[in-house]
């Protein structure tokens, strides 16, 4: 169903590619959008739970695209150094494809919410305020990964096997 990596020894393996998820801030998340064009969007995200979870508002291209096909992908970039005397970059990412559903309940809104919050400001008390003042208008959305590749470049992968091996 998925394509395997045609670069395979560039592949990051899963233990690394799920740190990348926990520490990254930013993600480019793509659906398909209007007109079967696909709308690529930035968004800041939490993984919690193996499960990919972020918030958005109740209208709009992002909201409508997803209820029309819940099928996504989110790239991640941890790593993104241009050498400009190698005429190539130094990048380490990850590619997710998954499954996009709009929470619905109470109970799961605020579990997806809490969890992002905490990710980007450490305060309890602060989040479940915010949480509570931004209710109504409040949507989350959970992606259940189907897949998921990371690459690094080729320099990275062989500084990598140098270092393993002395």
């Amino acid at each position: 169903m998925f394509r395997e990596m045609r670069r395979f020894k560039q592949q990051l393996p899963e233990t690394e590619m799920i740190q990348i998820l926990k520490d990254g801030k930013t993600a480019v998340l793509g659906v398909s959008g209007d007109d079967g064009y696909p709308y690529t969007v930035p968004i800041n995200y939490v993984y919690a739970d193996g499960k990919i979870y972020f918030h958005q508002a109740k209208s709009g291209h992002k909201y409508d695209s997803m209820k029309r096909c819940g099928k996504v992908s989110l790239c991640v970039i941890e790593k993104d150094d241009v050498v400009a005397e190698e005429f190539t970059a130094y990048y380490r990412s990850v590619i997710v494809f998954g499954r996009a559903r709009i929470l619905e309940s109470d109970e799961e809104i605020f579990h997806a919410a809490q969890v992002l919050s905490l990710k980007y400001y450490n305060d309890q008390d602060a989040v479940e305020k915010e949480i509570q003042k931004a209710w109504k208008a409040l949507s989350c959305v959970e992606i259940t990964i189907e897949h998921m590749t990371g690459k690094e470049a080729i320099e990275l992968t062989r500084m990598r096997t140098e270092e393993s091996q002395s």
